[in-house]
């Protein structure tokens, strides 16, 4: 009996250990059937062959169709019955079938590497109570820019076209581009920020280009607003005679002029360019429908170098002898950019003293210290003349 009760045990044993292999065995023929799968769709994907990338060129009646293809021609193609037809508009970029010609699939949207780059991620923490002595250029730009973007029906039912774009003009240092970074805060709009002088290129076209991109870029994400700093670097006056390289500025100027052309102001475009040599920019960027306003932003006077003084000393530490309006009085001449360099330089002086407040003596001390360093700076000016 006992060898009995043994024998049972030792069957029992044996045919759980023929259970647990026949698991691994199905676990490992399971892992196997998963690596051929992945091995023959990889397989697949090195036999099948290449997509041709397409631009949608028009939506024919029949259900067809015209693409340019970047083979080179014009091809009225079929579209494959899972592609999304709703996605397909004008200027769409498409994947067509090397064999059959026909849409495949819409591809997402793509920008130029050194488009993309340009808009501003985080929306600028800059409005307009950091601007200072700017009260009227602040309202005609709120008026120009963030109004027709906030309340484009109100332009709609007066049967008036906002202007396209604004110029700001002025002495370097007096708040142009904080002004501009300023109305992309207040408006909360996607912000494409670049300076001229990134779509000069030494290829011919590739400026134009860049100029196109950087606009079907900003109807793509409207609304929103593009700021052009230093647009003297492209848009100087045309001369008759000049070198290729100038030649090619000018070739981006003119796809300017005819982007500034071709869209609507109701589309959720605003342009705003800046520049410090109004005096060389070409007329035909100023006319009527183009830069509509050109505002100028001159140097601060005694009321605005106070307001601009309060702005950047409400964050420090000011002791009780701080007299801003005798500050303000004695930096006749001073931008805005001057302005906030003093309070940093009177810091410095705070600081060298082991002060923990910036005293009246500090600033007298900056001052005399920047007005130096400018007369310097004059004065070497001249002896190269």
């Amino acid at each position: 009996m006992a060898s009995t009760r043994n024998d049972d045990l030792g069957e029992v044993v044996e045919l759980r250990i023929l259970r647990e292999k026949v698991r691994m065995l199905a676990q490992a023929k399971a892992s196997l059937e998963r690596d051929l799968e992945y091995y023959r769709g990889e397989l697949a994907k090195l036999l099948s062959p290449p997509y041709i990338e397409a631009v949608v060129l028009e939506l024919l009646d029949n259900g067809r169709v015209l693409v340019r293809s970047s083979s080179g021609p014009n091809l009225i193609v079929d579209v494959a019955d899972g592609v999304d037809r709703s996605k397909l508009r004008v200027g769409a970029l498409v994947a067509l079938n090397s064999r059959g010609s026909t849409i495949v699939e819409v591809l997402p949207s793509r920008y130029d590497p050194m488009v993309k780059p340009m808009i501003v991620e985080e929306k600028p923490k800059v409005t307009f109570s950091d601007v200072g002595g700017l009260k009227d250029q602040i309202r005609e730009l709120y008026e120009i820019i963030i109004l027709p973007l906030k309340n484009p029906g109100l332009f709609v039912e007066m049967g008036v076209e906002p202007p396209k774009g604004v110029l700001l003009h002025g002495p370097p240092g007096t708040g142009k581009t904080l002004l501009a970074r300023a109305v992309a805060g207040e408006a909360g709009v996607t912000f494409i920020s670049l300076v001229a002088s990134e779509l000069v290129n030494k290829y011919i076209g590739e400026g134009a280009r860049l100029v196109r991109e950087v606009f079907r870029l900003a109807r793509d994400k409207a609304p929103s607003i593009v700021f052009i700093d230093e647009i003297d670097a492209i848009a100087a006056r045309r001369v008759d005679i000049g070198t290729s390289g100038e030649r090619e500025v000018q070739r981006t100027m003119l796809q300017l002029l005819a982007e500034l052309d071709g869209f609507n102001p109701l589309e959720g475009v605003k342009i705003i360019a800046a520049t410090n040599r109004l005096d060389i920019v070409d007329p035909a960027l100023l006319r009527p429908g183009r830069f509509d306003r050109i505002i100028e932003l001159p140097l601060p006077g005694m009321e605005a170098r106070l307001e601009i003084l309060r702005i950047h000393t409400r964050r420090t530490r000011l002791a009780d002898n701080v007299d801003l309006v005798e500050i303000a009085r004695l930096t006749e001449g001073f931008s805005g950019a001057h302005l906030k360099h003093l309070v940093v330089e009177a810091a410095y002086s705070a600081i060298r003293r082991n002060s923990k407040a910036i005293a009246q003596e500090d600033f007298m001390e900056a001052l005399n210290k920047m007005k130096k360093h400018r007369r310097g700076a004059t004065e070497g000016s001249q002896s190269h003349i």
